[in-house]
């Protein structure tokens, strides 16, 4: 019998909030750049390198962005521009994370584990979503990125609670799923925002469950204990 759950690890982009604010900044900051040289980005061509990288599920977007649109060496400055842009405005939250944490802290407690920059933690109380939450472990503040078994350790270390009796609530399979298996996690894969367009039977193999709403997260977690 699996181990019951006690700790929720939960990511911010995609699964709580909507993804498609960091890539607007990114298309926002490689266009500016690109201007600089007299040149343009689409945003059909940005789309299809976007969703190409989603469903690799591997590598830096921002990487992918600055090879074909700028220059290589372009690329920390395309970053450092993006999440200057990168804000998530209250619209951004989706429907179903309020309802579904307010059900989820009756019983377990939960812990963001994201890589974001340490201002999300505003959004986050604007929203009302930060009084659910009991365990902070943003990049930014860690000093670790998933899938760095760090930021995952820092969370666990900070609840008291062994890898057996936590999950790990992502949307990526390459930062949260596979590092957090790395870790000793169990994990539930969120099929939004920079989940790929059209996961593969291999790629839905990988997390122990899968879902495509935090509505059937509540669900799932049982599953997962049972």
């Amino acid at each position: 019998m699996p181990e019951p759950i006690d700790l929720v690890l939960l990511d911010i982009g995609g699964p709580v909030y909507d993804d498609s604010a960091y890539r607007d900044a990114l298309l926002r900051a490689a266009r500016e750049l690109a201007a600089e040289e007299g040149n343009d980005v689409g945003e059909d061509e940005f789309q299809r390198l976007y969703d190409e990288r989603r469903q690799l599920q591997g590598g830096s977007l921002r990487t992918a962005v600055a090879q074909r649109f700028l220059t290589a060496h372009d690329r920390q400055q395309l970053s450092d521009l993006a999440e200057r842009y990168w804000e998530y405005p209250p619209e951004a939250l989706h429907d179903d994370v309020l309802p579904a944490l307010r059900k989820l802290g009756e019983r377990y407690r939960i812990a963001v584990v994201a890589n974001q920059r340490a201002v999300v933690v505003d959004a986050l109380r604007r929203d009302g979503v930060a009084e659910h939450v009991d365990i902070w472990a943003i990049s930014e503040t860690v000093g670790a990125e998933k899938p760095d078994p760090r930021i995952f350790q820092h969370a666990l270390d900070e609840a008291g609670v062994p890898p057996s009796r936590a999950v790990h609530v992502g949307n990526r399979l390459d930062t949260d799923v596979r590092g957090a298996h790395r870790v000793g996690l169990r994990t539930v894969w969120v099929l939004r925002g920079e989940a790929p367009p059209a996961p593969t039977p291999e790629q839905l193999a990988e997390p122990d469950i899968a879902v495509r709403s935090l509505a059937e997260l509540p669900g799932a977690l049982e599953e997962l204990s049972s």
